[in-house]
């Protein structure tokens, strides 16, 4: 649906009956075309909108379908009052109806007067000879109303306990739409899906279409571009459930990402995320569940302060930020909340337990240390006390809880019960031999699992000793993969001209100038290898056209880069379109890289796919460009750089060396260019 929905009488020279000086009734003729040309129009030019009325609307069909979904899908009516139009105030009734906010009402004063149901609402004035002399007032008008939350409905006014329409209900996401986000998502395609979030946009069902992108981004761990979608969510939705939800992990999890490598970008993302799960926590119709949830990852992000504040440290340093430090408590006191919230939330107990038997452990170990949190040793003996009975407590409803998920958890999940099992067991057992077996027990049914969480739990435990010959049991029975180096990809984007058709009249990418060109592009890309350092991996990324792309693909090939070459299209028609004109050894060359190297394809037919036909200025080049920057673009622009061969000029098109560069500029991309004119 459109941004704005105009709502008026159709037609110019309309007659209407207006009263003289002495009250005579004469017929006048009322131009609303020009109403909506000279004013309404160039106020929403100005302010970026889009829409128009029914009579705009040129597919086939009953009007009456489009003009009920604009009136409950359009972001704002505009409704111009002036006479007593029958058709006019049915479809504002109906918007008021179904909307509580976002109608604008503008009136010609000194024709009909206003209908008493709707005296008191305010309108925009406007003169009758020249409309336009209102554009500011109603520009104002219209900015304001998008902004504000103010109920302007009579409805909703005098029935408060009414509910808005959620328009979200009933927008369809396009059949072809859900295909491609699907495949994308099966191949973990992070550049497609991010490229088909900016492309529905400029849709009715953009946020229907971006929760699914934003689910899926979320499913596959790429937690920069989730964070983008669910993002652009929360903007138009601010108390969404789901989008604050998701986004109390994605920042969470992005600030782990980023603790060694910037703790201030850390501690804001930690930020964002208690806002998010505090935003959550206010969502009426929460689950107990899902309060568990919310409550959880509050907790987590206490707990990976707590162990960050004493990470690399030693001696009586080490044991006193481990013991003093606030989150610990915090982090338990938010996994035990959650627990008590929903009974059948293990994991928030398991984690709860965790850490009320490090405290008492730590404070049994340390007792001067753990004194200094209180007045005098005897109200920090009574607090340890406090503790421990609620250890007793929470081992007897947490056995409870795992008992009960090992026996009615669906199939897929008893998994993640059994595995809490074998945490339980190394929390509240004295028997290391029996510790060893249940974790071993539980590996050789979690077929090939990741237990790399469970281990950064056992090596917490150790660092502090606590249940020391458990965790040494359970260590022993989970086999470790050797750490690595941790390591960031930078994503090396390339785009170029083509080698020149022989009959092309102004000299560009000639021939003879291939093996200067493969030199600077050599230099390019051996400078960003350089600069980036050996904890940084380069992976390549351009298409396949004969000329910049394949030279790039194979410089980088000699040296020793992995590089992706996506196609446009299947390798026949991308032959024929971007590598056939050219001698038959760039053929060769291309199905060289083709089977050496991974080729994603981006669309099978050179035609858009239906649903993004109507879009302006738009073409599978421009497309496969966006595709390119999007797939560089997944750890965030400043893990990429765009090295362009171009010649300065325009003439390339949508979609062609130009076009890349100015989408990779607007997007904060480091670009490096290779000057064609003096290569």
């Amino acid at each position: 649906m459109s941004d704005v929905f105009i709502v008026r009488a159709f037609g110019n020279k309309r007659p209407v009956i207006k009263k003289n000086k002495e009250g005579v009734p004469e017929i006048e003729y009322f131009d609303f075309d020009k109403v909506e040309t000279d004013l309404i129009k160039p106020a929403m030019q100005q302010l970026g909108l889009t829409g128009g009325t029914t009579g705009e609307v040129f597919e086939a069909g009953d009007i009456r379908e489009d003009m009920f979904s604009e009136l409950l899908l359009a972001d704002i009516v505009i409704a111009d009052i002036t006479i007593y139009n029958a058709n006019v105030f049915y479809e504002l009734g109906i918007r008021h109806a179904l909307r509580d906010k976002r109608t604008v009402l503008i009136k010609c004063s000194g024709y009909d007067e206003t209908p008493f149901d709707i005296i008191g609402l305010r309108y925009v004035s406007y003169n009758k000879d020249n409309p336009a002399e209102a554009l500011e007032v109603l520009k104002k008008t219209i900015g304001e109303t998008l902004k504000a939350d103010r109920k302007d409905s009579p409805v909703f006014n005098v029935l408060p306990h009414l509910e808005a329409q959620d328009t979200e209900k009933y927008l369809i996401v396009p059949k072809e739409f859900i295909e491609e986000v699907t495949i994308a998502t099966a191949s973990k395609a992070t550049g497609k899906l991010a490229l088909l979030a900016y492309e529905a946009e400029s849709f009715a069902w953009e946020i229907p279409a971006l929760r699914l992108i934003g689910v899926s981004l979320y499913k596959i761990k790429a937690f920069a571009s989730a964070k983008t979608v669910w993002e652009r969510i929360k903007d138009d939705k601010p108390d969404d459930k789901k989008a604050n939800e998701i986004l109390g992990t994605v920042y969470q999890r992005l600030a782990e990402m980023e603790m060694k490598i910037n703790p201030d970008e850390a501690t804001n993302y930690f930020t964002k995320s208690n806002l998010a799960i505090d935003a959550l926590m206010k969502c009426n119709d929460l689950t107990s569940y899902e309060k568990a949830e919310a409550l959880s990852l509050k907790a987590r992000n206490f707990k990976t302060s707590w162990v960050n504040s004493w990470s690399g440290l030693s001696g009586e340093d080490f044991i006193s930020k481990a013991i003093q430090s606030l989150d610990i408590e915090n982090a338990f006191e938010n996994y035990q909340q959650g627990f008590y919230v929903c009974l059948n939330h293990y994991y928030a107990g398991i984690n709860a337990l965790g850490l009320l038997t490090t405290i008492i452990s730590l404070a049994e170990k340390n007792p001067t240390i753990w004194e200094v949190n209180y007045d005098d040793k005897n109200a920090a003996d009574q607090k340890l006390e406090v503790y421990k009975n609620k250890h007793l407590q929470l081992t007897t409803a947490l056995q409870l809880s795992i008992e009960s998920a090992k026996t009615y958890a669906k199939e897929d999940e008893k998994i993640w019960a059994h595995i809490t099992e074998a945490d339980f067991a190394l929390l509240t057992s004295d028997n290391p031999a029996r510790v060893t077996a249940i974790y071993k027990k539980v590996i050789a049914g979690a077929n090939g699992l990741n237990m790399d969480a469970a281990v950064r739990q056992l090596k917490i435990y150790e660092a502090l000793d606590v249940k020391t010959d458990n965790v040494k049991a359970a260590l022993g029975a989970i086999t470790i993969e050797e750490n690595k180096q941790p390591v960031s990809i930078h994503y090396l984007l390339f785009t170029g001209h083509m080698i020149d058709k022989a009959d092309r009249k102004e000299p560009r990418f000639p021939a003879p100038k291939e093996k200067s060109v493969r030199e600077e592009i050599a230099k390019k890309v051996l400078s960003e290898k350089n600069k980036l350092g050996a904890n940084v991996i380069l992976m390549g990324i351009a298409g396949g056209a004969c000329g910049g792309d394949i030279l790039f693909h194979e410089v980088c090939a000699e040296l020793g880069i992995k590089t992706h070459m996506y196609l446009a299209l299947p390798r026949d028609q991308f032959i024929v379109e971007s590598v056939a004109f050219a001698d038959s050894d760039w053929i060769e060359r291309f199905d060289k890289l083709f089977t050496q190297i991974p080729h994603p394809v981006l669309a099978d037919d050179i035609e858009l796919p239906k649903w993004l036909s109507k879009k302006e200025n738009y073409n599978i080049w421009v497309r496969n460009n966006l595709w390119l920057l999007y797939s560089a673009m997944v750890n965030g622009g400043m893990n990429m750089s765009l090295i362009a061969l171009w010649d300065g000029k325009g003439g390339d098109g949508a979609g062609g060396t130009e076009d890349m560069v100015k989408v990779a500029k607007a997007n904060a991309a480091k670009t490096y260019t290779i000057d064609m004119n003096t290569v």
